[in-house]
């Protein structure tokens, strides 16, 4: 199983970046997928998820209104739009996937860095 995170980079406060996470090796539709994110020196933070047929997002508080989980089944990939940054955003991101809201995310992507600074 893999699962390849993109779209990072350095970007104003107040800009826009759009995340996008690739999964291959196991049957997409059936995980629910969560974006998650770690800070330098703080211990990594759960920031969305979204169950299988896309229904049902959820967010921590601090990105609610900011940021946009979607999922597309037929291309196995989840994004996270991410609008109106702010500099507390900057962390490395990650993808995750697990096969319900009662279990452990089983897998993890590599991680993308978004640097949000003027």
């Amino acid at each position: 199983v893999q699962l390849q995170a993109s779209g990072g980079g350095l970007v104003q406060p107040g800009g826009s970046l759009r995340l996008s996470c690739a999964a291959s090796g196991l049957t997409f539709s059936t995980y629910m997928m969560g974006w998650f994110r770690q800070a330098p020196g703080k211990e990594r933070e759960f920031v969305a998820t979204i169950t299988w047929s896309a229904g049902r997002p959820y967010y921590v508080d601090s990105v609610k209104g900011r940021f946009t989980i979607s999922r597309d089944n037929a291309k196995n990939t989840v994004d996270l739009q991410m609008n109106s940054l702010k500099p507390e955003d900057t962390a490395v991101y990650y993808c995750a996937a697990r096969v319900a809201a009662t279990s452990n995310y089983k897998y993890w992507g590599q991680g993308t860095l978004v640097t949000v600074s003027s």
